[in-house]
């Protein structure tokens, strides 16, 4: 057991920096995250530029900025930040609309018919939910693929920097939210809020390259932020607010966005995140109220996720934590069972079904959508039906329910007025209504035993069944709904051990739901936050709490949580906010592997250029040139996008073999910044695309204009985990390993780091310590005219090569 915990160790280090062909030990050694991968599909993923490339081209740019253009470039930020909640509110409200009319239609058909004939009702639904499957598997097949699923393994790989081809492109925001239609309105077992942080996270990516060219609908005053960077912080807040839209609870949003699917947060962010998901609520809070009124159709208060219980059970005694702490272990339990099933039904599909094509993708949902409908149908009708409990006029809840009214107690083959299936209470319903039954207060005697067990193990088969079909699909609210059923049933045992009269069974189906999301998830404190949010009842934390963190544990002690596992298996590599256990015994060197790295001379030929491109898929090289002794040296790095365009361009070609300035410096560079993007969530250039002639081909290039003077280093002995600490709090794509720097140059501390303003504004200057107060003058004139001097002036110059 303990050599295949190490092996994997290696393993994972080695797949985290796959190394690109490395070098002798006196050669650097470059580690690319992950460079080009092939997923089971045959599409790429590639990793993310999060580094600041600062080549002459950004320096130029940001020479040429001044804090007017910084400050409009801060309240465009704040601009899309207001977009992206807003449009995000808006396909939130459009989704659930539409659902809720498309399920009102359904059922109030349903109940016409049934008045008169059952068996013309069961085909009237299984029909009507099969057009609405299949009119969303259709959309998704042809033509939105990347729209599968919920998305959010997708988007956490993405901010943690792995770009999936296709998951933020126009069509997969309109397959989105046009299949997200389907799927949930036809009552599978699944949910819309995966689908709404995907749905979010594409809006704030659109916004951020300045819409879709493809489509014609770009705008170029949009196109502001063109880097990685930005864009990462962009989908950062259509995350949080896609889930601020679906379960209206803005501040659970930012807590997400922080604790689940980000990797990289700092203070300016958050703002910005808080502020997106405050106005999605208020967008959500004027559409419900405008739907109030009767203009939406069948869209009423159960439209949007929230489900009061603020009525319900008010206190608890310390003898009723037993039972909930056994809830947290009944949900860790589940919920790992839940994970690991769900991987291997999904991992036999890829390896089955869908390689079969698109034609078995639509016939399995349509299978999938048929069972579901004839067990939520059919399973009911094997119940016999209850009387009525004496009703009490303060709860507000009718027995029977009128048919077509969301709500407890229906009548469903029942040959009496007064009676109602307590089953059908669950099953024919919408999965927000039946939740909302399984959460109300005073109806302690509602639901059997033997009714909430029976919907437990068929709704978790289903759910398993559903979750990896070719369709959009969340996994929040099944969650909910296996976890309130088994909550609920060990509050009825509660009920009628303590015999108290202040003991809900509804307290502790919401705790069943939030210890399944905890098991299954792994989230702690978002979900909390979240699952408050949604009830409306602040004293029921502590008890949220306790369950979340005992299911958490119980569900870790067996695999990983559902969104690791899905991406591990959609080929998505995370790095994980910890490094494994034996990585702490790996050094740099031994994680780089022993091949030759593939590295440029200053000045290349083209040809040369064209031939390493074509014969691997690296996306970074280092540059090496010679010092005045002929020793090799380290200039810097250059991104395989960046020598793409200047073969594309060929405004850089010159015919001499040596530098374009022999001092170290670089002619003025002929590109803007932003021409070295990369379209978003695309291929960009290839090697293919460039065609160049037989001239061109002899011509030379000089890098020093292009490259990344200042990469990160890290010594070869340097511990793995240390390295894989510092590549993923700082968002690298690339990591340079040297053998150790034979001298020191000096010493920063946080006091060289603190910067205060003197009178003159224009006087920068760090503060120093006693023993470096006497060189300050000396230390700024000769910064003054080091600003002077070409960049590679420090590596290359003689100053470089004369020892101390």
């Amino acid at each position: 057991m303990l050599s295949s915990h190490f092996q994997n160790g290696i393993e994972t280090a080695k797949h985290v920096w796959s190394p690109i062909p490395g070098s002798e030990e006196s050669s650097p050694c470059l580690d690319d995250t992950l460079g080009l991968l092939n997923k089971n599909d045959g599409s790429g993923v590639e990793s993310l530029d999060y580094e600041v490339i600062e080549n002459y081209a950004y320096r130029e740019e940001q020479a040429r900025r001044g804090k007017l253009y910084v400050g409009y470039l801060l309240v465009v930020k704040w601009f899309f930040a207001l977009l992206i909640g807003i449009g995000t509110g808006l396909a939130a409200v459009f989704i659930n609309i539409s659902v809720e009319n498309f399920a009102g239609w359904k059922f109030s058909l349903t109940f016409d018919i049934i008045q008169k004939s059952y068996v013309a009702g069961f085909f009237v639904y299984v029909l009507f939910n099969l057009v609405l499957v299949y009119s969303s598997v259709s959309i998704i097949t042809q033509f939105a693929p990347a729209a599968a699923g919920s998305g959010i393994p997708e988007i956490k790989g993405y901010l943690n920097g792995v770009d999936v081809h296709g998951i933020l492109l126009f069509r997969t925001l309109i397959g989105k939210i046009f299949g997200s239609i389907g799927s949930v309105g036809s009552g599978l077992a699944l949910g819309k809020e995966g689908p709404l942080v995907h749905t979010g996270a594409c809006i704030a990516s659109l916004l951020g390259q300045g819409g879709s060219t493809k489509y014609h609908l770009s705008s170029r005053w949009l196109q502001v932020f063109k880097s990685d960077r930005d864009r990462r912080d962009l989908v950062t807040c259509g995350c949080a607010a896609g889930v601020a839209a679906a379960f209206r609870a803005p501040v659970g949003g930012v807590l997400f966005a922080l604790e689940e699917v980000t990797s990289w947060w700092r203070s300016q962010l958050m703002w910005r995140v808080f502020f997106t998901s405050a106005v999605v609520a208020v967008v959500v809070r004027t559409a419900m109220g405008w739907c109030k009124s009767g203009k939406c159709g069948h869209f009423g208060s159960g439209g949007f996720i929230i489900w009061d219980i603020s009525g319900a059970q008010e206190d608890y005694s310390f003898v009723e934590l037993l039972p909930m702490a056994i809830i947290g272990v009944i949900g860790g339990l589940l919920g790992a069972l839940f994970n690991q099933l769900t991987l291997y039904v999904s991992s036999w599909r890829q390896s089955h079904l869908h390689k079969k094509g698109n034609r078995v993708k639509i016939v399995e949902a349509c299978l999938v959508s048929v069972i579901t409908s004839a067990i939520s149908f059919c399973l009911p009708l094997l119940r016999k039906c209850s009387p009525c409990p004496e009703s009490d006029p303060d709860s507000g809840i009718e027995c029977p329910r009128r048919p077509g009214m969301y709500g407890n107690y229906v009548n469903f083959f029942c040959s009496k007025d007064r009676e109602y299936n307590d089953l059908a209470t669950i099953f024919f319903n919408t999965q927000d209504d039946a939740i909302r039954n399984l959460f109300s207060a005073k109806t302690i005697n509602e639901y059997s035993a033997q009714s909430l067990l029976t919907f437990l193990v068929m709704f978790y088969a289903l759910a398993v069944m559903t979750f990896g079909t070719a369709v959009p699909a969340g996994q929040f609210v099944p969650g909910i709904m296996i976890g309130s059923t088994y909550g609920r049933l060990v509050g009825m045992f509660v009920v009628k051990f303590y015999r108290r009269l202040n003991i809900e069974e509804g307290t502790y189906a919401l705790l069943g739901a939030a210890s399944f999301l905890g098991g299954s998830m792994r989230m702690t404190v978002s979900l909390c936050v979240i699952m408050v949010e949604i009830t409306n009842n602040l004293k029921l934390l502590p008890l949220l709490m306790l369950v979340l963190l005992i299911s958490k544990a119980v569900g870790d002690a067996f695999n990983e949580g559902l969104y690791e596992v899905q991406a591990r298996l959609r080929g998505i590599p995370l790095l994980e906010s910890r490094p494994k256990y034996e990585m702490r015994n790996m050094t740099a060197k031994e994680a780089c592997g022993t091949e030759r790295v593939v590295s440029f001379p200053r000045v290349v030929k083209v040809a040369d250029v064209v031939s390493i491109l074509r014969s691997n898929k690296h996306n970074g090289f280092p540059v090496i040139d010679h010092t005045r002794t002929g020793e090799p040296l380290v200039i810097g790095l250059v991104l395989r996008s960046h020598l793409l365009v200047i073969l594309q361009s060929k405004v850089d070609f010159q015919h001499s073999p040596l530098p374009s300035d022999p001092q170290g410096g670089a002619k003025p560079i002929r590109h803007d910044f932003g021409e070295f993007a990369k379209p978003v969530s695309s291929k960009g250039l290839s090697i293919e695309d460039i065609h160049l002639s037989a001239d061109d081909l002899e011509m030379y290039i000089d890098l020093a204009p292009f490259l990344n003077p200042s990469p990160y280093i890290v010594p070869e002995d340097m511990s793995v985990t240390k390295v894989y600490n510092l590549f993923r709090q700082l968002g690298l794509r690339h990591l340079f390993v040297v053998p150790r720097p034979p001298r020191v140059l000096g010493l920063i501390t946080r006091k060289d780091l603190l910067i205060e303003d003197t009178e003159n504004l224009n006087t920068v200057e760090l503060q120093s310590t006693s023993v470096r107060t006497r060189h300050r003058n000396r230390r700024l004139m000769t910064n003054n005219a080091d600003a002077e001097r070409p960049l590679l002036n420090g590596i290359l110059g003689p100053d470089n090569i004369s020892s101390d």
